[in-house]
């Protein structure tokens, strides 16, 4: 991620190079917000609780795999620490659903359920959907709903190659997704295309590690130059993308 990196933090600007007063907004009162919210204090409480937890589980993996572990047997605590997203990129989902006001989200990779969690306090009259691929794993999210008192969420468990195309077709229209599953090229890019079937002009999709690999940073690329995607904003460890008709094509490098 070295190469990327350096070529981000050459190219990434602040709010002043903004000219687009939708982009500006967003990013100004969203995006580089400083939130502080109650509930944030629990879903980190839960965070914290999860990184002292020993308990060994047998992961399933249908993505690119660990970096880190060359077995699929973890502590509960090692999947908290590396595969969940950090409190800043929760919170920061948590603003965007605020902003936005989604109906339908999907969440595509749910792991231990931290950042869904952050998706259902941000507008719990939402219908929240999020996959899991991992049994183990689905397991312990649902536990973590359960414990924070999340009635809006959906738990989908499956290969999301499979179980994606069916749920789609269960709904009109797809307001928000985030996209942290098989951090692959095909698959990616093949989460995004189905999703989009149901994306409208007012849609969200966020897309997880758009760097985090040659592979990646290739399907972000396809992503941001879609012909149906207007605006691409670049976080490096996040992407942005909108389907605002009324938008002159462009693309964003913005610090956050």
């Amino acid at each position: 991620m070295i190469k990327y990196f350096v070529k981000f933090l050459l190219s990434s600007k602040n709010e002043h190079s903004l000219h687009s007063p939708f982009v500006f907004e967003l990013y100004t009162k969203v995006i580089s917000a400083k939130t502080k919210n109650p509930i944030f204090i629990e879903i980190e409480n839960l965070r914290k609780k999860l990184l002292r937890n020993k308990t060994v589980i047998e992961i399933t993996d249908f993505g690119a795999g660990s970096r880190i572990y060359k077995t699929n047997q973890r502590e509960i605590r090692q999947i908290a620490k590396n595969a969940e997203k950090k409190p800043k990129f929760g919170k920061l989902i948590f603003r965007l659903i605020q902003w936005f006001k989604p109906s339908v989200i999907f969440d595509l990779g749910t792991s231990l359920g931290m950042t869904t969690i952050y998706e259902s306090k941000a507008c719990e009259n939402a219908q929240i959907i999020t996959f899991e691929g991992c049994p183990a794993t689905a397991a312990i999210a649902q536990k973590n709903f359960e414990a924070s008192n999340c009635q809006n969420i959906s738990l989908i468990i499956g290969n999301i190659d499979e179980t994606l195309p069916k749920v789609i077709n269960q709904i009109e229209q797809l307001d928000f997704a985030f996209f942290d599953a098989n951090h692959r090229y095909h698959p990616t890019v093949n989460y995004f295309e189905i999703c989009l079937q149901k994306a409208t002009e007012e849609s969200v999709f966020v897309f997880d590690d758009i760097h985090w690999s040659d592979e990646m940073n290739e399907a972000w690329q396809y992503i941001k130059n879609h012909s149906q995607v207007m605006v691409s904003i670049d976080l490096f460890f996040v992407g942005l993308v909108f389907f605002r008709k009324n938008q002159p094509k462009q693309d964003f490098v913005l610090r956050f």
